[in-house]
């Protein structure tokens, strides 16, 4: 039987109720990474025919926990940032996605100021997912027409959030629109 999204919201949603820490997230990374294997699924939410942007697809109620589909049409190589005081899960569904893993060498007692460093490296290919935890600092990058599913703790727009610029050793924290990357 084809696995859906009415199906992955669900078992979310279960997996979230249960544990809504890092073994929840878990199985909701190992659940999405089946979801992206259904060529129904990817066709239909993030298929040729899909136009650039992003699409809301799912969003709990109760929970607060959002799908989101984001069709790149053109390639995008973004700074580093974190998803403040929520997780985020990208799971590749079409192309791949460079990930970008950094470290915070400072402690963070000087407002603006910022010292991070490259810490992990690594592609996310159809059908692959990753996890960044709370305040976790992350950058992507993707060539034109990348597809992939992110699934967040909340409605990111909700929260502030922080980007970073490691060359001026900066960061800024506010609240932002929800990502689009290059479309």
């Amino acid at each position: 039987m084809a696995y859906t999204l009415d199906g992955f919201s669900a078992d979310c949603r279960t997996a979230l109720s249960e544990d809504p820490g890092p073994a929840g997230r878990e199985t909701v990374r190992a659940q999405l990474c089946q979801l992206l294997m259904e060529d129904v699924f990817v066709d239909a939410h993030c298929g040729p025919d899909i136009a650039p942007g992003t699409s809301l697809l799912y969003e709990d109620e109760e929970l607060g926990f959002q799908i989101v589909a984001h069709i790149m049409g053109d390639a995008y190589d973004g700074g580093p940032h974190d998803h403040g005081a929520s997780w985020a899960i990208y799971g590749q569904a079409v192309g791949y996605t460079d990930m970008t893993e950094w470290a915070r060498l400072d402690d963070g007692s000087k407002e603006g100021v910022a010292e991070i460093k490259k810490a992990k490296e690594y592609r996310l290919q159809r059908g692959e997912a990753g996890i960044f935890d709370d305040f976790k600092i992350h950058s992507i990058r993707y060539p034109t027409g990348a597809r992939f599913i992110r699934v967040t703790g909340v409605d990111l727009s909700t929260i502030t959030r922080a980007r970073f610029n490691p060359e001026k050793k900066t960061i800024s924290v506010s609240k932002r629109e929800n990502f689009t990357g290059a479309v």
